[in-house]
């Protein structure tokens, strides 16, 4: 066991026996660790471990088993993302996302910072389906999946309008559209989005705007991408497939 300071991100809490809870925290340091929190209701840290909080915290961290928080220095949440239906749901499935992405214990520095910056974009209102999108595309190569949409898999043409082909794990331009005739029909800028996408840094995502029907059809073509490469499925994401519901009724 070793005391220790870092960041990290509240994932979740369960209540655990009846006074204490379990929270899972992602570190910056020590990747994603459960921690033990005897009577939480009456705990100094109860507020501080909500959903969708950041925080400073001095823990004892154990390789195997539960780690214990001794202290915690600062505590951020998210305001408009628990104040909002829809952010909070794009939020909850980028977190599963990564939850699901790596192991428990696993140091990985590159994914929290990755997830932080995803979340603040969110929380500073810039477009959370974009940044969902950006998120669950360069999340894909953790899960082993390594897909090219700059260049036709055949000629490596850049310059021609492309669709995705499953058979070829990879794009065809259109002078190859013919090797696969079950290929996705797709519209070409929902390939070249999903390049740009891919390539995009968080850190300096310019303004986009897109259409709905243009984001619906990224949303359907990312869903398919999941379905067969990564076969992921987190419950936060059936709530987003239903927003749209949810959006009728609160007009």
């Amino acid at each position: 066991m070793q005391n220790v300071e870092t960041r990290g991100l509240v994932l979740f809490s369960r209540n655990y026996r009846e006074q204490d809870k379990l929270v899972k925290i992602f570190t910056e340091s020590f990747g994603k660790r459960m921690f033990f929190v005897k009577n939480a209701g009456k705990s100094k840290f109860s507020s501080s471990l909500q959903n969708f909080t950041q925080l400073d915290l001095l823990a004892a961290i154990n390789e195997e088993g539960l780690s214990f928080i001794s202290d915690i220095s600062e505590a951020v949440s998210y305001k408009y993302i628990n104040a909002d239906i829809f952010a909070q749901a794009y939020a909850s499935y980028i977190i599963s996302l990564a939850d699901v992405a790596i192991a428990d214990n696993q140091y990985d520095a590159a994914l929290y910072g990755f997830l932080i910056k995803a979340l603040e974009l969110i929380e500073n209102r810039v477009d959370m389906e974009v940044v969902t999108n950006i998120f669950e595309l360069q999340l894909m190569s953790r899960f082993g999946a390594q897909l090219d949409f700059s260049q036709c898999v055949f000629c490596h043409r850049t310059d021609l309008p492309m669709d995705f082909s499953y058979k070829f794990n990879g794009c065809l331009c259109r002078n190859h559209f013919d090797q696969d005739m079950k290929r996705e029909h797709i519209a070409p800028n929902v390939i070249f989005l999903c390049h740009s996408f891919m390539a995009v840094n968080l850190e300096t995502l310019p303004s986009i705007n897109l259409s709905d029907d243009l984001k619906k059809q990224i949303r359907s073509f990312i869903d398919a991408l999941y379905d067969h490469y990564i076969g992921v499925h987190v419950k936060a994401k059936k709530f987003i497939d239903g927003l749209g519901d949810w959006a009728d009724i609160m007009k």
